[in-house]
């Protein structure tokens, strides 16, 4: 019960204090979880964000439910997801009631055009925490640079472009006797 409870807070911790977005989430997922915790792995939350991606939901809430069904099963991903929303839907309860008579006024839109400045830097430094632990040789700068190029200059969906990578890395390893059966 400890640990159900453990991995609530955590979760609820990191639901309340990011903006932006599961992008924006990565970099505290990976101080929490990996640095702080040891839950995961880098390699594990990277795998665990890109599935998270790729499957119907927010992506922070579904690597949150990954995490806790790695730790305590069922009853794990459930607390872990509900940690991880809980927050919001406090907030976003709070905020539906008063936000009639704040959503225009210029201090509020002012907040928020700060906050999504600041969402930016959290974005990217995700970005280079992923790029360190994922492009670590050719074969992976040349993955990287054509699924980016195809998700920025394309409508395929992301979800292709993950399973092409996939399948990509899964060759490539196969062809150079990386991969086991």
């Amino acid at each position: 019960m400890k640990e159900l409870w453990e991995l609530f807070y955590t979760f609820a911790i990191i639901g309340v204090s990011t903006f932006g977005g599961g992008a924006a989430m990565l970099p505290i997922l990976q101080r929490e979880i990996v640095e702080k915790r040891g839950w995961a792995t880098q390699d594990e939350l990277t795998d665990y964000y890109a599935i998270g991606q790729c499957t119907p939901g927010i992506i922070a809430v579904n690597t949150a439910t990954f995490i806790g069904h790695k730790r305590k099963g069922v009853a794990g991903g459930i607390v872990s997801t509900f940690g991880m929303v809980f927050p919001s839907l406090v907030i976003i309860t709070v905020i539906a009631a008063f936000l009639r008579g704040f959503a225009d006024s210029e201090t509020v839109k002012n907040a928020f055009a700060g906050i999504r400045a600041c969402v930016c830097i959290l974005i990217l430094n995700a970005v280079v925490k992923l790029w360190k632990s994922a492009v670590v040789d050719k074969p992976g700068i040349v993955i990287f640079t054509l699924a980016f190029i195809i998700s920025v200059f394309t409508d395929i969906s992301v979800i292709f472009v993950v399973l092409a990578a996939g399948l990509a890395g899964y060759v490539i390893k196969r062809m150079k006797g990386g991969a086991k059966k």
